[in-house]
C-alpha cells in the first residue's frame, strides 16, 4: 500500500510517497515558492542523485500536478497514479472537532474552516493542500492527520485555563498543545524499543527544536503538554518566549506604546534564547558558553532548567514514569543538552550512560543498565506517523 504524505504551507509543500508494509520512503521531495514568477522543485529518490528544477507553479494544484507528474513519469517510482492508494494530509489544528486522525469528506472540511481563526496562518495552506489533492486526483482517499489530536483526549483539569468560563464556551480557549504526532510516534517507538505496552507505560517526551514541547503519555495517551492555546507557551524556544506572566503583556503595551501585534511579534520572535543570547543555534550557545559568553551560558542554563523542572512535574502528574525521550533536532542530535537535563534527576532513578549518550539521530537507549527510568533518543518520524494512520483508515 502506497500512501502520499503531504504537508502543506502557504508557499510550499512537502511530500513523501512511503511503501507502508516496509515503511520505506520510496520518493520524497518538496515545491516552494509556488504562485512566485518561479517555483522550485527538488525530488528525491533514495539512491538516485537528486532532481532540482525551477519550474511554474501558479498554485498548489499545479504543484500536486507536478508532483503526481514526476513520481510517475521518467526518472519515477510508481506507473501511474493508480499506485497511490491514499493522501495523508498534516493539519495543525483539529480544535475539539478532532480527536483521532479522519477520512476527509465534506463535514470534515466544514470543520476545518471552523479552526481557521484559531490557526490561521496553518490551516488554510492544509485546507488548499486537501482541495489541490481532490482536484487533481478524484476518488483517491485522502486523510487529515492532526498536530492536535493526540493531546485532544487531555483530562479537563490539564486543559482549562482559569479564565471566566465564558472564554472556553465561546471562545474555545483552552490548552490544544502541538507536536502531537511527533510525540505520537516517539512513545510508540519507545514501547517498541522497550519491548513493553504501551498501555502498561507512564512516558515524558521531550520534543526539543527550534519549537520545542513536552508532553505526559500515560497508557498510551498524552494527559498534559507545555504547549498552549497556541505554540507560543511552555519551556523557552529558539525565538519564543514560553511560559511569561500574562500581565508583563499589558505592561509593555502600556509603558512602551505596543501595539497587540507588535507584542506578538516580540514573544514569537524575538525572545527564546535568542532573545538572551543573541543566537538560537544550540551549537552557537555551546560554543559561547564555552568562550565565557555568560548570556548564552544563561540562555542554556534557562532552557535546560525549563525541561528538568517539566519533567519532574509530569513525573509527578502522573505517579511515575518509566521512560524519559528525547527526539527532534536539538533532542536527537545534542548529547550535552541531554546530559545536563538529565543530571540531578538520580533521585527519580535517572542514569544516563555516558558513552551510549554520544549519539545522533538514531533510536538508541541511552540509560545505564541499572537505570530505573530508561531514557532514549529516538529521531521523529511525523512522517511515518501520518502514513501509518492513513493506511489504517483507507482500509
Amino acid at each position: 500500500m502506497n500512501i502520499l504524505v503531504i504537508n502543506a504551507g502557504s508557499s510550499s509543500l512537502k511530500f513523501q510517497l512511503i511503501k507502508i508494509e516496509t515503511e520505506e520512503v520510496i520518493a520524497k521531495g518538496l515545491c516552494e515558492r509556488i504562485g512566485q514568477d518561479i517555483s522550485g522543485f527538488v525530488f528525491k529518490v533514495p539512491g538516485r542523485d537528486n532532481i532540482e528544477e525551477e519550474i511554474v507553479m501558479k498554485d498548489h494544484a499545479d504543484a500536486i500536478q507536478h508532483v503526481i507528474a514526476t513520481l510517475t513519469g521518467e526518472h519515477g517510482v510508481i506507473s501511474d497514479m493508480s499506485e497511490i492508494d491514499a493522501v495523508g494530509h498534516r493539519v495543525v489544528h483539529g480544535a475539539e472537532a478532532f480527536k483521532d486522525s479522519v477520512l476527509i469528506d465534506d463535514a470534515v472540511m466544514k470543520a476545518l474552516e471552523d479552526c481557521v481563526e484559531l490557526a490561521p496562518l496553518h490551516n488554510p495552506a492544509n485546507i488548499i493542500g486537501i482541495n489541490a489533492c481532490a482536484k487533481v486526483m478524484p476518488g483517491v482517499k485522502q486523510v487529515g492527520v492532526f498536530d492536535t489530536a493526540f493531546h485532544a483526549q487531555m483530562p479537563q483539569k490539564a486543559y482549562m485555563y482559569a479564565l471566566p468560563y465564558e472564554f472556553y464556551e465561546n471562545d474555545k480557549i483552552r490548552r490544544y498543545g502541538f507536536h502531537g504526532t511527533s510525540h505520537k510516534y516517539v512513545s510508540q517507538r519507545a514501547a517498541e524499543m522497550l519491548g513493553k505496552n504501551i498501555g502498561d507505560l507512564k512516558i515524558i517526551t521531550c520534543h526539543m527544536g527550534n519549537g520545542s514541547s513536552i508532553s505526559a503519555v500515560m497508557n498510551g495517551h498524552s494527559v498534559d503538554t507545555t504547549m498552549g492555546f497556541t505554540p507560543l507557551a511552555g519551556v523557552p524556544m529558539g525565538t519564543r518566549s514560553g511560559d511569561i506572566d500574562p500581565a508583563i503583556v499589558t505592561f509593555l503595551m502600556n509603558k512602551k506604546g505596543y501595539s497587540a501585534a507588535e507584542v506578538d511579534k516580540i514573544l514569537n520572535k524575538d525572545s527564546g534564547v535568542w532573545g538572551i543570547a543573541g543566537y538560537s543555534d544550540f551549537r552557537d550557545l555551546r560554543a559561547g558558553r564555552d568562550n565565557g559568553d555568560k548570556k548564552c551560558a544563561l540562555a542554556l542554563d534557562m532552557f535546560i532548567y525549563a525541561v528538568k523542572k517539566t519533567i519532574g512535574a509530569y513525573a509527578a502528574a502522573m505517579g511515575g514514569v518509566d521512560a524519559i525521550v528525547f527526539t527532534a533536532g536539538i533532542g536527537e542530535n545534542t548529547p550535552f543538552i541531554r546530559d545536563e537535563i538529565c543530571e540531578g534527576l538520580e533521585f527519580m532513578g535517572v542514569k544516563l550512560d555516558a558513552e551510549a549518550n554520544q549519539v545522533a539521530g538514531q533510536d538508541k537507549v541511552i540509560s545505564a543498565a541499572d537505570s530505573k527510568v530508561k531514557c532514549l533518543v529516538i529521531p521523529t518520524n511525523e512522517e511515518l506517523m501520518i502514513a501509518k494512520d492513513t493506511a489504517r483508515l483507507a482500509k
